[in-house]
Formats: C-alpha cells, sequence, structure tokens
C-alpha cells in the first residue's frame, strides 16, 4: 500500500522502542506494591495510555501522587539496554528533511530515559506533560501536527496500542498500525495493519506538488 503525507508521526513505546516486556513487568511490581489483585489491575491496564489514567483509576485520590511518583520511578530506573524494534532505525533514517515527531504517552524525564537508552533521538517530541488528556483523545497528536505546521489531515501515524489508534482517527489521521504489542482485532480501525516498520520504507520524492513523504507498507 502507497500512503502519502505531509508529516509523520510516530509512537514510542512499541513502535519505535522495544519496551513492553519492561514496561509490564514494572506495572506487576507496582501493582503488588499497591495492593491491587492482578485480576483487578488487568481489568484497567491498557498499554499506549497515560500512567495517569492507570492510577487514577485503581488508587484513591489521596495516594495519586504517590503511585504516579512511583510507576515513573520503576519506569525509569529500568531504561537501560533498551533498544529499537525492528526497521526503526532504517525508517527513520531515510526521513532526512521530512517533518516528523514522536507522540508517546511517557512523561518528559521518562521518555528522555528510554529515547537516551535506545540511542534516538528526534526534531520534535510530543509528551503526556505537553497535554491536558493523552491516548485515546486525539490531543497529543492534534498537537503535534499543530507544531510540525501540517494539517491533521495530512499527517501518517504510526501505532501499536488501541488507544493511539482510536486517538489518531478522532485527530483525523490516517494511521498504520503494527502488530508488535497488540492483538490484530484490537487494531482494525486503522489504515493498514503491519508486522513492524521493517514493513515500512520510504519512496523517493516524486517532486514538486507531491506530498513530502511517499511510503510504502507491505500489509500483514
Amino acid at each position: 500500500m502507497i500512503l502519502d503525507a505531509d508529516a509523520l508521526l510516530f509512537d514510542m513505546d512499541g513502535t519505535l522502542v522495544d519496551s513492553g516486556p519492561v514496561t509490564e513487568r514494572c506495572w506487576a511490581l507496582w501493582a503488588e506494591e499497591f495492593g491491587i489483585a492482578p485480576e483487578d489491575f488487568a481489568r484497567v491496564y491498557s498499554h499506549g495510555q497515560p500512567s495517569s489514567n492507570i492510577v487514577t483509576k485503581v488508587l484513591p485520590r489521596e495516594r495519586w501522587a504517590e503511585g504516579q511518583a512511583r510507576i515513573e520511578e520503576l519506569e525509569v530506573s529500568t531504561a537501560e539496554g533498551l533498544v529499537l524494534l525492528p526497521g526503526a532505525r532504517e525508517l527513520l533514517a531515510s526521513l532526512d528533511g521530512a517533518p516528523w515527531a514522536i507522540v508517546t504517552s511517557c512523561s518528559v524525564p521518562l521518555a528522555e530515559a528510554r529515547m537516551g537508552a535506545a540511542g534516538l533521538t528526534a526534531p520534535l517530541v510530543v509528551t503526556a506533560d505537553d497535554v491536558s488528556r493523552g491516548k485515546p483523545s486525539p490531543e497529543p497528536f492534534l498537537l503535534g501536527a499543530q507544531k510540525l505546521g501540517v494539517a491533521p489531515e495530512r499527517c501518517l501515524v504510526f501505532e501499536d496500542a488501541p488507544a493511539g489508534v482510536a486517538a489518531a482517527r478522532a485527530a483525523g489521521m490516517e494511521v498504520v498500525a503494527l502488530a508488535t504489542t497488540s492483538p490484530l482485532e484490537k487494531l482494525a480501525d486503522a489504515t493498514v495493519l503491519a508486522e513492524n516498520l521493517a514493513s515500512v520504507r520510504r519512496l523517493p520524492p516524486r517532486g514538486p506538488g507531491h506530498a513530502p513523504v511517499t511510503v510504502e507498507v507491505v500489509p500483514r
């Protein structure tokens, strides 16, 4: 499938960075520390949303700050050793001169820790600290488009989580969903499903009058 866009917006965890197993271990330890039964936690946990969304669902208000600080501490402390997912480095290297950004549900400290560990840099990063509502709200992706100076409908999003796919769709954007962390049936609203970023390549620019970025996606 060939897709044109004026800008590309990438989720980070599970899309660019292989952080899924580490994140799940951190949350399991966190839930144990706060006395939350695994079955109760499983009912509210969903990959791809800000940690505050989860904390506020399972803890009383007076423990929100404590809970948020602890999961942040756990996740930042386990960032060392994270690596990029297949195809991520190659695709990003091909985007020289093209507008793109990372739009993540991580806080600034966590995004910096994980990007640093994986050797990842970006021209623009939108984090959970930049918005009032995180994914599945469209606000993070709309802010990314705004900061790049691109109309939302001209942005192409790369996501691995149902919350991220929903956020991108609500923002009016096309979405390439990657089968790296979530069951495919939960990503069905995406424009196209792909195995990972190794299934995506940038095509040569087509010149004046055409979109700045054209990518080819091998569907799963």
